[in-house]
């Protein structure tokens, strides 16, 4: 009987796995379908006005602070990234996205500093978990403080983003003619959405377009990230545990791997706060990890990326390789000088002894980084 039950049993994991990988095909399908419905209404609603309507973001702090802000109310940067991708797609400025893309790394950050509130009860554990939790952020906010304004002045990500894309230029198009299969398979459907919403005229019609594309690219990432934790999330604990004590390099890697099988920098970093709660692994051990998971989430944009046809599909691929420059510069500039390298060390340290003195540092912590002082600063900016 228990034999008839076991070999009942297998089949039915086996088909449910293989359902997961077909629906995890499909999400993908539908997250680059919805990037080419974010560019083409932001393409169809502004027409040659494109620029105009983007012009609230143009400086750069103002356009960090819109990459953070709705990064941390998503709470994911790989919305906010394909979201951008789209935009770029649609006509906006390279230069006017890269800020946002650096704002979209720390507004991911959030998810695992409130996963370490778990730790509160216990003061030792809190301390730790706080600690590995805000390392992610104060080495997104040292990333962020050192290449902005050096992307102001010299626009370094810009220009190294368009070496790597300066292939495709002479094609003018990502497509490389007979190699696109993407437009193929997207276009027709959005032919079909488009027709019912020409009724609302261009404008109207457009921005119901962009809003379908952002709320299905949401949809999309979100079960993506489900169905890759359920396929994965196994494999992913068993490179982590495999990657402690191994060096740095390693821990970088991992990291990138361990993200890219799960499809989110949140959960690779939150997967980690438990484990340094409990002391299993110190907050030294996670500093690589964390960066590697920076790393990892690019893969997203780069995806969104390759949904994209027409004369802007170029740079919807150059934004998206500017999230992966960006973040591997940050591991190689801050993670390779020593002095750089101890600073979100030491300033995680820190803001963990005041946390445990007083529980209300936390809170006064998330409410200034994430919402009172973007928002203070993009309403002064805008």
């Amino acid at each position: 009987m228990m034999n008839q039950a076991t070999s009942a049993a297998l089949p039915s994991s086996t088909t449910t796995r293989w359902l997961r990988w077909f629906n995890l095909a499909f999400m993908l399908y539908l997250l680059l379908l919805a990037v080419s419905m974010v560019g083409s209404g932001f393409k169809w609603a502004a027409g040659e006005q494109a620029k105009v309507l983007f012009e609230f973001a143009s400086h750069p702090i103002a356009g960090l602070m819109i990459g953070l802000v709705a990064t941390a109310l998503i709470q994911s940067s790989s919305t906010v990234t394909s979201i951008i991708v789209g935009l770029v797609a649609g006509g906006l400025p390279v230069e006017t996205a890269i800020p946002m893309v650096m704002g979209a790394n720390i507004g991911t950050t959030v998810t695992n500093t409130l996963v370490s509130l778990g730790h509160v009860r216990c003061q030792e554990e809190f301390k730790r978990a706080f600690a590995s939790a805000t390392i992610h952020d104060f080495f997104n906010l040292l990333a962020v403080a050192i290449f902005l304004p050096l992307e102001m002045m010299f626009g370094i990500l810009d220009k190294a983003s368009h070496w790597l894309v300066s292939p495709f230029l002479s094609t003018g198009d990502m497509s490389i003619k007979g190699f696109d299969f993407i437009a193929p398979i997207t276009k027709p459907v959005i032919s079909a959405i488009k027709a019912p919403l020409s009724s609302f005229g261009d404008n109207v019609g457009g921005v119901i377009l962009i809003v379908l594309g952002i709320a299905v690219i949401f949809v999309a990432i979100t079960v993506m990230g489900k169905l890759m934790k359920a396929l994965m999330v196994g494999r992913a604990r068993e490179i982590l545990k495999n990657a402690i004590g191994r060096g740095p390099l390693h821990g970088i890697a991992s990291g990138s791997i361990v993200t890219v099988l799960v499809q989110s920098s949140s959960t690779t970093t939150s997967l980690m706060v438990p484990l340094v709660g409990s002391g299993v692994l110190k907050v030294r051990d996670v500093y690589p990890f964390t960066l590697g998971a920076n790393i990892g989430t690019c893969i997203t944009a780069l995806l969104a990326a390759t949904a994209v046809s027409g004369e802007f599909a170029v740079f919807a691929l150059q934004i998206a390789l500017v999230h992966l420059v960006f973040n591997i510069l940050a591991t190689v500039f801050i993670f390779g000088i020593p002095v750089l390298r101890e600073i979100p060390v030491k300033a995680a340290e820190w803001i963990s002894e005041m946390a445990i003195k007083n529980r209300a540092i936390v809170a006064a912590y998330l409410l200034s980084v994430f919402i009172v002082i973007p928002g203070a600063i993009l309403a002064l900016t805008v």
